[in-house]
């Protein structure tokens, strides 16, 4: 787990690429402190119980519980502290595509980009879809149709400006919708403490178990703890906030996937089938009537938005961040009056509206599988970086040597091939597709910068990777 108090200070023979300033572009911007971070941590990763309904459905009780209470020492912790290291080493937006061509060069550094951009804009899809199947029992007509795609898109669009009017406005934003989403499920712990079953929390049938969804319900709703290394530059003294941030964070999540679970496992009767999106909000009917359902379906709500408000500024300002090191066209690095990336929320914004048509299932198995990719490269470049560069300043330093390294790295990556083995073939055709564009797109970039067909900059107060871009 991220310790936040084990900071490791710079030595005397180390690099001072710690102490860089972490990101000199933002600087005249206000920066995030360390509640509005957790705040964002917790909806880059979580927003919630809201979506781990299938895990139940797919596995039943026993399994559920014990899936978001034992696979974050799994991904969550290595993924979490993997993130305060490498943040801390490289405070700037570029976050993991900085890691990668630091240890890898600036081909798969780009390549990092693509597929986790990619998957956050995949993800990111599905928001708005969560958020109208929590509204369409009180509203009808979302459920389908055109009704349904005009929300979708004046939600998308409505969020998008959002985004697009400050990072410092979203953090304070997800502050507020955080705690209106959390407390809901507190009353209901203290409604169904005279129902609960505890028999019922130990019902598994190894017979009955989709771990297709069971797995891809997990990975997805325990994922995504490096997100916030592309907000890294926007962070409030990031050597010591983005660590404590992440433990924090790491907590509320845990916790706040759990204790749902168990009353809504415990309180009410078990019926699998109807655990789907969407079931806490007639577990909160059966307990508290409908005043808690209309509660638990504003939060569902708002939870989802803050969701799509966290993983967009994440996607914009890593284009943002690959723009200031010469990988993209320099448009990318321009920001507003506001301080955020516009052409980047423009082409994040865009990628949601093109993929909101697919399902839930769909969406969750295709960001799962390209994030699996673009999590690889991480734990290589976490041990290379251990290997080749071990005297650079490192601000937050996981305590363990290189052999500690490897170690924490197997357990995350044998989850990652299970997931990747248990993707459908649609899932796997059109993920890898999307791989290949990323390896062609790459050096069409650079050919059109040879032509100067587009421009690209590199920001000369970051920090050197050795990179042709420069």
């Amino acid at each position: 787990m991220v310790d936040p108090s084990s900071g490791e200070a710079a030595a005397a023979d180390y690099v001072e690429l710690g102490e860089q300033p972490s990101s000199p572009k933002s600087e005249k911007y206000q920066k995030v402190s360390v509640i509005p971070l957790v705040f964002l941590i917790f909806y880059e990763v979580s927003g919630g119980p809201f979506g781990v309904e299938d895990s139940v459905k797919a596995a039943g009780p026993l399994l559920a519980l014990l899936g978001f209470l034992l696979i974050p020492f799994v991904w969550s912790v290595p993924e979490a502290l993997i993130t305060a290291e490498l943040g801390t080493m490289f405070p700037e937006n570029g976050g993991y595509v900085v890691w990668v061509s630091s240890a890898l060069g600036p081909y798969w550094g780009f390549q990092q980009g693509w597929m986790k951009w990619l998957s956050g804009v995949i993800d990111n899809a599905l928001y708005p879809v969560l958020f109208l199947d929590y509204l369409k029992s009180a509203i009808p007509a979302l459920e389908n149709g055109l009704p349904r795609t005009v929300a979708v898109l004046v939600l998308t669009v409505v969020l998008t400006y959002m985004s697009y009017r400050g990072l410092t406005i979203v953090g304070w934003v997800a502050i507020f919708l955080g705690v209106f989403s959390l407390l809901p499920f507190i009353f209901m712990g203290f409604i169904a403490i005279p129902r609960l079953n505890p028999a019922t929390w130990f019902i598994m049938d190894l017979d009955k178990i989709d771990w297709t969804l069971y797995l891809n319900t997990l990975f997805w709703n325990l994922n995504y703890w490096d997100s916030i290394s592309t907000l890294t530059g926007e962070v409030e003294n990031p050597s010591k906030t983005l660590p404590k941030g992440l433990f924090y964070a790491l907590v509320l999540v845990v916790l706040g996937y759990f204790f749902p679970l168990l009353i809504g496992t415990g309180a009410v009767p078990l019926n699998r089938e109807f655990w789907t999106d969407g079931y806490f909000s007639n577990i909160a009917k059966m307990l508290g009537g409908v005043w808690l359902l209309t509660w638990v379906q504003a939060a569902a709500a708002l939870s989802n938005m803050g969701m799509f408000l966290a993983e967009m500024s994440s996607d914009s300002f890593q284009l943002e961040g690959m723009a200031s090191r010469g990988m993209l066209p320099e448009l990318f690095a321009k920001r507003s009056r506001y301080g955020t990336p516009l052409v980047g929320i423009l082409f994040s914004a865009s990628g949601v509206i093109l993929l909101s048509w697919l399902s839930f299932q769909e969406i969750i198995a295709a960001e799962n599988f390209l994030y699996c990719f673009g999590m690889i490269m991480e734990f290589i470049a976490f041990v290379k970086l251990r290997v080749d560069r071990p005297a650079e300043s490192r601000p937050y330093k996981i305590p363990v040597g290189t052999a500690g390294a490897i170690l924490m790295c197997i357990p995350p990556t044998l989850l990652i091939l299970v997931v990747l083995a248990i993707a459908s073939f649609k899932v796997m055709v059109v993920s890898t597709v999307a791989v290949m564009i990323g390896l062609a797109l790459e050096p069409c970039l650079r050919y059109s910068e040879r032509k100067r067909w587009l421009k690209f900059t590199m920001n000369p107060d970051l920090y050197d990777l050795r990179s042709p871009y420069q």
